[in-house]
């Protein structure tokens, strides 16, 4: 009889360890964190283009357990600058957007999703719209490209136009660099005009001038920087794309120069060759390549042109009677080109004595 009630008793205790165990477990599993988006869009209404759109979000925790925002990736054109990490039940956070209208015209909608630890709604997002109307714009387009050669000067020309309603001018002009000119003149002939400004109201032709000796090689990437009296839209940003090319290309880059390396005269590898080409795409046969020097005496440096316009050969060979020892020295190449006539690239290596049994042959 005792026995049965002592197995009773354990059996008893053992099934309130469970019960509770499973209650701590229960009550462990209802605590979670609730993500709440106070008010998910914010709508601008119509701006003008170029304004900087700034809107602080509140999210809520309404969870009993801290809420985490792992992440706020924003949509392309938006940025976020701030967004608050943890938030505390009961409390609220903010998440910071901002958005740049300069690239955007009519409706735009540019979310921000959050990623949270939020085991109901692991996602969520926020939401600006507007609508960018655009007070100063440039027919037919907003940008100048250019595809040149350094040194050539090019000149492209833009209307700029206004939806202003009271007089409109041009106050000031900023270009990113000196080589770049901009001028701008009021437009009187009315077959000028661009198409779609208001009727009555001044347009502005801008004229581009990129290049010249101090023109940078590279991508041209930049803003000319257009003020005007506009209410709305006092900045207009036009965009300066494109390319200026080197006049020619050597191949292997001069920087890197030619190096033999350890080679015996007479090998194959004592003989190096230098590449020149054109890069005017409309009369690459002016270019010219005049005359070679080398300054090493045991290299001699010649030059043909190939079967292609505007290419050159340069043929550099260790003569047969070389002494043994280091190649230090250069190679000038003597051009046509106005802007760099000689191309000067370093030689380097080291002649090795010929083997015994070639000697002897």
């Amino acid at each position: 009889m005792l026995k049965r009630i002592t197995i009773t008793t354990l059996t008893f205790v053992v099934a309130l360890f469970a019960s509770l165990a499973i209650a701590d477990e229960t009550a462990k599993s209802d605590k979670a964190p609730r993500l709440t988006v106070v008010d998910p869009v914010k709508d601008f209404g119509t701006v003008p283009k170029g304004e900087k759109l700034n809107w602080t979000f509140t999210v809520k925790n309404t969870g009993n357990a801290d809420l985490e925002i792992i992440a706020a990736k924003p949509a392309c054109g938006c940025t976020v600058a701030q967004f608050d990490k943890v938030i505390k039940p009961g409390e609220t956070g903010k998440v910071v957007a901002a958005i740049d209208t300069t690239q955007f015209n009519g409706p735009i909608s540019k979310p921000v999703t959050l990623e949270t630890n939020d085991p109901s709604t692991p996602t969520a997002q926020v939401t600006i719209t507007a609508i960018v109307k655009p007070y100063v714009e440039a027919y037919p387009a907003g940008f100048v490209r250019f595809n040149m050669l350094q040194g050539d000067v090019e000149k492209q020309s833009v209307v700029l136009y206004t939806e202003e309603q009271d007089p409109w001018e041009i106050v000031k002009v900023e270009t990113p660099a000196e080589w770049i000119k901009v001028e701008h003149k009021k437009i009187d002939d009315p077959t000028q005009l661009a198409p779609n400004g208001r009727p009555g109201q001044s347009q502005y032709r801008i004229d581009v001038t990129v290049g010249g000796p101090d023109a940078k090689v590279g991508p041209l990437a930049d803003k000319i920087r257009i003020v005007t009296n506009s209410k709305h839209q006092p900045e207009y940003l036009l965009s300066l794309s494109g390319v200026i090319r080197p006049r020619f290309r050597v191949d292997p880059m001069p920087t890197s120069g030619v190096n033999f390396g350890e080679v015996t005269v007479g090998d194959s590898a004592s003989t190096r060759s230098i590449i020149l080409r054109s890069n005017d795409l409309k009369t690459p046969e002016t270019f010219q390549v005049t005359k070679i020097e080398s300054s090493v005496p045991a290299i001699s440096a010649t030059v043909k042109p190939t079967a292609n316009k505007g290419e050159y050969e340069v043929t550099l060979q260790i003569g047969k009677n070389a002494k043994s020892g280091e190649i230090k020295g250069e190679v000038k190449i003597h051009t046509n080109d106005k802007l760099e006539p000689v191309v000067t690239m370093p030689l380097r290596g080291t002649i090795k004595p010929a083997s015994t049994t070639a000697a002897s042959k």
